[in-house]
């Protein structure tokens, strides 16, 4: 598996920053900074990615409209050509424990090998506090930061809001759009769309 190591096999929990994090995040404005442990049980922070655009996507593995991305290998695909343009992809798992989609630590790096998922790191947000800042609602739920640390993009990962992988070949592609228009000095054309999938499961 590529740049995702072996993990620990403990159960990963989510680390805020000292600062509490700001309410859904607008486009336009500097993203919130935020603090998680990724599958080896080490601390990313989204601020030592300044300088890259970074991409987050909210992932709960028992979706089946995150299983029409991942078993059809859309989501890959998406993941390894924005990772090919210098981007940095962070997946995050806000799933609650108990609930759908939860993971330990062992059972994420079995489905990341299992999947060949192309994420920079896999991250656990299990208290859900980076995903309610953000106001993720959907798994999967797309998010573009530039290197300014700058939210440019926010909502689905495309424009077929189905559960079917047969709708993936006429889609657009929102994420592989704005990335496509920010190499090439462009304004994003369509910088927020209506995210879709299974809602995100949260701690209550």
């Amino acid at each position: 598996m590529r740049n995702l190591f072996s993990v620990t096999g403990t159960m990963i929990a989510a680390v805020s920053l000292a600062t509490p994090l700001a309410a859904a995040q607008k486009n336009g404005t500097i993203s919130q900074d935020f603090k998680l442990t990724d599958v080896n049980g080490k601390t990313v922070q989204l601020s030592q990615f300044r300088g890259k655009t970074v991409i987050l996507e909210w992932h709960n593995p028992g979706c089946p409209f995150v299983a029409k991305h991942y078993n059809s290998g859309n989501m890959q695909a998406t993941q390894k050509a924005a990772r090919q343009q210098g981007a940095i992809w962070l997946t995050i798992n806000s799933g609650a424990k108990g609930k759908q989609g939860h993971m330990t630590g062992a059972e994420a790096t079995a489905l990341i090998d299992r999947q060949d998922i192309q994420s920079s790191n896999y991250l656990f947000d299990t208290k859900g506090v980076v995903g309610k800042a953000y106001g993720a609602r959907t798994t999967p739920h797309m998010y573009i930061i530039d290197g300014e640390g700058i939210l440019v993009y926010q909502g689905g990962i495309d424009d077929k809001p189905t559960a079917n992988p047969a709708d993936i070949k006429q889609a657009r592609n929102h994420v592989l759009g704005a990335l496509k228009e920010m190499k090439s000095g462009d304004t994003i054309s369509i910088a927020q769309s209506r995210p879709y999938g299974c809602s995100v499961k949260y701690a209550s």
